[in-house]
């Protein structure tokens, strides 16, 4: 691999990853917790996949934004790459703030709206650049899909 395409690469894995470990301030569960005390529908996953699940998507995430910014032929399109997977990632810490932080279900429920829109935004402009970008995020969109009956179901429950 070319030394600018590694240098690529981690920086796309490591800004994706670092996005998880921000958003994993505000997700504190456990025995006693708010979140472990919420009525949960019977779909709710046990709370041990949570996060190998999103580390993986987080790579996920990290080698599709380095399929196309390595693709990228201009400033303003590289600009482009990093608007839309920038604001997904916003929007993806947000739910973790609007849900465990604020102990807000509704208002985190909104939030994932608004992150499915931005993820699908940018599959739409990552599938242009590079193809193989939307089979690495469709985990994601799946994911945050069922997370976006969860976060309903928990609302309507409590």
């Amino acid at each position: 691999m070319k030394q600018k395409n590694f240098f690529l690469l981690i920086v796309s894995l490591a800004v994706s990853l670092s996005a998880g470990f921000f958003g994993s301030f505000f997700t504190i569960t456990g025995p006693g917790t708010w979140y472990d005390l919420l009525t949960k529908p019977s779909f709710n996953p046990p709370n041990w996949i949570f996060a190998p699940v999103w580390t993986l998507l987080f790579i996920f995430m990290g080698i599709a934004l380095f399929l196309v910014w390595r693709r990228a032929e201009t400033k303003v399109q590289i600009l482009h790459i990093w608007k839309y997977f920038s604001l997904q990632l916003i929007f993806n810490i947000l739910w973790s703030f609007c849900f465990f932080y604020l102990q807000n279900p509704r208002l985190a429920f909104l939030e994932i709206i608004a992150l499915i829109i931005f993820i699908i935004a940018m599959m739409i402009h990552f599938y242009k650049i590079d193809k193989r970008s939307l089979y690495l995020l469709l985990p994601y969109l799946i994911w945050v899909s069922f997370a976006t009956l969860l976060t309903y179901s928990i609302w309507q429950l409590n």
